[in-house]
């Protein structure tokens, strides 16, 4: 068991919990003894995730961009778990393009959808449960593709940048809540190049996914988030790259 510093098992929400990093994420938290709230918005597919991750895993179907939804979620997930401590927030999507003039609006609004108002949501329900947790975080996964933004994956990266800017937001919101007395909450950008896992490697033994970062490795980091003193994490953006 590897719970917070004060030995608490905290109250964790998982978004994008249908995925593969979605699965490893919950299985480490669980197996880190925390109570796992995953989440999807395919009530079925969740249900065999939460299956998959085994451990304190409870599936919730939402659809993270109708903020009434959201609001539900808060509700159910408190009558279930608990209020909620942290939001590890896995809900993204991708799609490019060959250059600047082909960036499709349908591109767009899936990218808006999928990277900034389900994160916007989210944040804006669950942001003072977390706030006034003495071991609150918030983290996304965000792409080294910012580092220099090409043309052909313009869209991508500009839903990306708004969602690290909407994150580090939150980050002087939860500076100015401990200030005020409340707990020691942090928002966190974790950067990759890509995730991978085995199932994919299965299906592509050709491909070596250079610089990739294996699902297990983002897992392990964000156990450890909650291991690090909130000021010393709130704000940060942590490379996971190789």
């Amino acid at each position: 068991m590897n719970q917070s510093p004060d030995g608490k098992a905290l109250t964790i929400l998982v978004t994008g919990g249908s995925g593969a990093s979605g699965i490893a994420v919950a299985r480490a938290l669980a197996g880190a003894g925390h109570r796992v709230a995953t989440v999807g918005s395919d009530a079925a597919r969740i249900k065999a995730a939460a299956a998959e991750a085994g451990g304190d895993v409870t599936p919730f179907a939402c659809d993270l961009a109708a903020l009434a939804d959201v609001r539900q979620l808060r509700e159910d997930v408190g009558e279930a778990l608990g209020t909620v401590d942290a939001v590890i927030h896995l809900v993204g999507g991708w799609r490019g393009a060959t250059g600047i003039a082909d960036q499709s609006d349908d591109d767009w609004a899936f990218l808006e959808r999928g990277a900034i108002t389900t994160l916007r949501n989210v944040s804006r329900v669950f942001f003072d449960d977390i706030a006034a947790s003495a071991h609150g975080r918030f983290a996304m996964v965000s792409s080294t593709a910012l580092d220099k933004p090409a043309a052909a994956v313009a869209s991508y990266v500009a839903a990306k940048a708004a969602a690290e800017a909407w994150t580090m937001a939150m980050a002087d919101g939860f500076r100015k809540a401990s200030k005020d007395g409340g707990g020691q909450a942090a928002a966190v950008v974790l950067v990759v190049k890509a995730l991978v896992d085995d199932r994919l490697r299965r299906k592509h033994p050709e491909r070596s996914f250079p610089g990739a970062t294996d699902v297990a490795d983002l897992a392990a980091a964000v156990v450890r988030l909650f291991n690090t003193p909130g000021a010393e994490l709130n704000g940060a953006r942590l490379r996971l790259a190789d």
